[in-house]
């Protein structure tokens, strides 16, 4: 299976779509960390869900989900950027005891929000808040969609110990009076019957040609994707300053150096004395922004 994006759309409708399908890419993120299996199936949908939104917005910069909740899973995140990156993380509450077998998107996360940040290279950052109301990711995220982009869009998401996906179905606004009007709700109930072998197993045109065998479907070259990390020693001491001067410099009297790791892909930074009171001196009293 190749990690990558597929556009297509049917043709005389105002219905357009999207699937994407994930092995190398979940797999370098599960890697890096030890988390349960039902934390890993969470962070499949994420990371599908996060680049089927960057492409459908067509966003020229970073985009970023955050599921913050109030559950034994207090965070989940999952971030792309222009060249196919992606990466995501999860952080578990303290004293939180995850079920080992299967678990719900509700039961794991709990009462909370979803955060999805668009930070184009030009432009303004655009920030959209969703709250946890759906029992399913695929279910809050086709709220977001419903009251900052007004579009009716319907998401399936899946994952299992191998393998992540998702299919993304959306109504463009009526351009032509020779349109199917039928089209978004036949489209819609046949994707109703996927599931998620025929999601995570089939190759993406053998998959479109059995849903829609019916329709006349256009589609476009597949993106690559894979994971790739935007850390760097630049963002990991603006990350350092949110902590403050005092705590900075307690820390270095106590170790002498300041040792971090990205906890997305665990690469390791040090910070002597001399670089640590280099960038508080730089720091311009605008909290940096923390990545």
């Amino acid at each position: 299976m190749t990690d990558q994006i597929q556009r297509f759309l049917f043709d005389r409708t105002n219905v357009r779509g999207e699937i994407v399908t994930l092995e190398r890419a979940y797999a370098d993120v599960l890697d890096r960390h030890g988390y349960p299996a039902a934390v890993n199936r969470l962070l499949g949908e994420l990371l599908a869900a996060v680049a089927l939104l960057t492409d459908t917005v067509k966003l020229d910069g970073i985009l970023s989900i955050e599921v913050r909740g109030q559950g034994a899973l207090s965070l989940l995140m999952a971030e792309s950027n222009p060249g196919g990156e992606l990466r995501a993380i999860a952080r578990v509450a303290e004293d939180a005891t995850l079920p080992a077998g299967e678990a719900g998107f509700r039961e794991l996360v709990g009462d909370g929000h979803i955060v999805i940040t668009l930070d184009p290279r030009e432009g303004n950052r655009y920030q959209g808040i969703v709250a946890l109301d759906h029992d399913s990711l695929a279910g809050c995220l086709e709220a977001y969609f419903s009251q900052s982009e007004q579009l009716p869009t319907r998401l399936w998401l899946r994952a299992d110990a191998r393998r992540a996906g998702g299919l993304l179905l959306q109504r463009l606004p009526d351009a032509s009076q020779n349109q199917d009007d039928d089209a978004w709700e036949r489209t819609v109930q046949l994707a109703r019957t996927l599931t998620t072998e025929e999601l995570l197993g089939l190759d993406q045109r053998e998959l479109l040609q059995r849903l829609y065998h019916e329709e006349t479907v256009r589609v476009f070259e597949p993106k690559p994707l894979r994971f790739g990390c935007t850390c760097s020693r630049q963002r990991i001491g603006d990350a350092l300053l949110t902590l403050g001067g005092d705590e900075l410099r307690e820390v270095l009297a106590e170790q002498g150096e300041i040792e971090t790791q990205c906890h997305f892909c665990h690469t390791h930074y040090r910070f002597s004395r001399r670089e640590i009171e280099a960038l508080l001196d730089s720091q311009d009293g605008t909290p940096p922004t923390l990545h």
